[in-house]
């Protein structure tokens, strides 16, 4: 099967709360029947989310992802897609405490592929540069499409 997958990584912190939670809940439904809240926290923090387009059939998907395993609804890769911009922008996160709140913002790469002038399809995010662009090359050529560099101020095709 040819097709191209991407789950967006999870930090170090949601991975160890996130097994965690779920370790307290399995402890908490063998001792006293509790634990089905620790287990859906833990759940949450290890869902991951991504995209995943398969070229046999020409297809894709928004998926959430959870120990290996994809969910989301298939639906036909446009015809028309025109071309794969990256682009860099700015991720903000808000972490909220009972009395606290703080925004953390990362600028991360995206990769959207346009079609029918401007509807666009998320294909990858990532916080590297040169991982962005080989990701691109390796999309543009399985769909024979141009790539534009919108990285910096001055867009160009590559």
């Amino acid at each position: 099967m040819n097709t191209f997958t991407f789950k967006r990584p999870l930090p170090l912190w949601e991975l160890i709360l996130g097994y965690a939670a779920i370790t307290v809940g399995v402890y908490l439904l063998v001792t006293s029947l509790g634990g089905f809240i620790s287990i859906g926290i833990g759940v949450y923090l290890l869902l991951k989310e991504g995209s995943e387009i398969d070229f046999d059939k020409m297809q894709y998907r928004n998926i959430k992802s959870i120990f290996g395993l994809n969910f989301g609804k298939w639906k036909p890769l446009p015809d028309d897609v025109e071309y794969i911009s990256v682009f860099k922008t700015t991720e903000t996160t808000t972490l909220r405490a009972r009395s606290a709140e703080a925004n953390v913002s990362n600028d991360i790469i995206k990769l959207n592929l346009f079609y029918n002038r401007n509807q666009k399809i998320t294909a990858y995010v990532t916080y590297d540069k040169e991982d962005a662009f080989k990701k691109a090359h390796e999309l543009a050529s399985l769909l024979n499409i141009d790539i534009l560099d919108a990285t910096e101020r001055e867009s160009k095709w590559l």
